[in-house]
C-alpha cells in the first residue's frame, strides 16, 4: 500500500505548484506500517513537492495507537523524519479502555510513551477522551493526573461523541449510563484549570500545549489553508474546492495504474463564498485567539459587519463573545455553547 501511495504522491502535482508545510500520517492505524513503507512515501514527498522550511524542520506527526511499535521501530520512524507522535490513549482507567473496545491497557501505552523518549522523540501529543459511559470526574482527574506527571508537549482533550452505525451507537443500552451534561461540563472546566496550572495553554477549544508545540497541522484546517490527503478515503481542499479519495481498494489501484488520478477523487464540492465565510467564522472561533476583522476583509474584500452585524452584536451583549480591538473571540462562557453560536453564522 505504501508505494500505490508513494505512486499517487508523485503523479498528483507538480512540486512547483504546492509548497508543504507540514506532514501528517493519519486515519486507521499508519503506525502498523513499516518503518520502510513510511520511509518510501516520505522520501516521494521529499522528491516531488517543496517542502517550505525544509525536511528536518517540517512538522511530520504520526498517529499510532499504544502496543504497535516498538523500541527499535520507534528509533527507525526518528531516523527517518518522524518529529512529531500522536498517541491514542483515551484513558488511564483499564475498564474505560475496554468499554471503548481499545485493546491496548495503560500499561502498554505507558511503556509505548518510555520507549518514544528512549527514541529522541521531543514533541508528542496524547489524546483522551471525556464523558465515557459509567465515567465520574474522579476517573478523569487520575487519568489526567497520570498524563500530566509525563510531561508531554500536547494533550488533546475531547469529549465523547456517540457517532450514529457504531457499535456504541448500536449498543448503547449494554453500557454504564453516559456522564449527565452537569458532569461533561465539570470534566471540561476542570481540565481547562488543571491543565493551565501545569503549564499547558488552551489554544483550541479542546486542545492544550506548551509554548511553542501547538499542533501546526491541525492549526491549518481551522484557518483554512490548503491540504492534501493521499490514500484511500483521504479528504484534500485545494483553492476551496473539496473532495475525497474512493475508498475501494481496487478501484483506487486500477486508476492509479491506467494513470487516472482525477477520477480517484469523488464527493467533488466546489465551495461557495457563503460555503467559505461560513467555515471562516466557525473553525476561526474554535481558535483561542479567534478571528480578525481585517483577516476577514482580507478573505472576502468586504466588511464583517455588513453579513453578521446582528449576530455580532447579539453574542457580544450576551458576553458570549468579545471583541478586542480587531479581534474576536469565544468568552469562556461562550465556549461552552460554542455549537450553537457558530450555527448562528450559517447564512441561507
Amino acid at each position: 500500500m505504501a508505494s500505490i501511495v508513494a505512486y499517487y504522491i508523485c503523479k498528483w502535482l507538480d512540486k512547483k505548484n504546492y509548497g508543504v508545510t507540514t506532514i501528517f500520517f493519519g486515519g486507521g492505524t499508519p503506525s502498523l506500517l513499516s518503518a520502510e513503507d513510511i520511509e518510501t512515501i516520505l522520501y516521494s514527498l521529499k522528491q516531488k513537492y517543496n517542502l517550505r522550511n525544509g525536511f528536518d524542520n517540517t512538522e511530520i506527526t504520526l498517529e499510532m495507537n499504544p502496543g504497535t511499535a516498538s523500541l527499535e521501530k520507534l528509533i527507525r520512524l526518528r531516523y527517518i523524519g518522524i518529529n512529531r507522535l500522536s498517541i491514542g490513549l483515551q484513558s488511564a482507567n483499564d475498564d474505560e479502555l475496554k468499554l471503548l473496545g481499545r485493546i491496548h491497557t495503560y500499561e502498554q501505552f505507558a511503556q509505548t510513551y518510555k520507549w518514544a523518549r528512549q527514541a529522541g522523540f521531543e514533541n508528542i501529543n496524547i489524546d483522551l477522551m471525556s464523558a465515557l459511559p459509567g465515567q465520574n470526574i474522579d476517573s478523569w482527574i487520575n487519568t489526567l493526573n497520570k498524563i500530566v506527571e509525563l510531561e508531554p508537549e500536547h494533550i488533546s482533550a475531547y469529549s465523547l461523541i456517540i457517532e450514529e452505525n457504531t457499535p456504541l451507537y448500536d449498543n448503547l443500552d449494554k453500557y454504564p449510563p453516559l456522564p449527565d451534561e452537569e458532569n461533561d461540563r465539570k470534566m471540561y472546566q476542570y481540565t481547562k484549570k488543571y491543565l493551565e496550572q501545569k503549564g499547558y495553554f488552551r489554544y483550541e477549544i479542546s486542545n492544550y500545549s506548551k509554548k511553542g508545540y501547538e499542533c501546526k497541522h491541525n492549526t491549518a484546517y481551522w484557518i483554512r489553508d490548503n491540504y492534501v490527503g493521499f490514500g484511500l478515503g483521504a479528504s484534500s481542499m485545494v483553492d476551496n474546492i473539496r473532495w475525497r479519495n474512493k475508498d475501494n481498494l481496487d478501484k483506487y489501484i486500477e486508476l492509479l495504474h491506467f494513470n487516472d488520478i482525477q477520477s480517484i477523487k469523488e464527493d467533488i464540492d466546489e465551495l461557495s463564498t457563503n460555503d467559505c465565510i461560513e467555515e471562516y467564522m466557525f473553525l476561526g472561533l474554535r481558535l483561542m485567539d479567534g478571528i480578525t476583522v481585517k483577516g476577514f476583509k482580507d478573505c472576502f474584500g468586504v466588511e464583517i459587519d455588513s453579513i453578521y452585524r446582528k449576530q455580532l452584536e447579539k453574542w457580544i451583549n450576551e458576553k458570549m463573545l468579545e471583541k478586542n480591538g480587531d479581534r474576536i473571540r469565544l468568552t469562556e462562557a461562550g465556549i461552552d455553547i460554542s455549537n450553537v453560536i457558530f450555527a448562528d453564522f450559517l447564512l441561507d
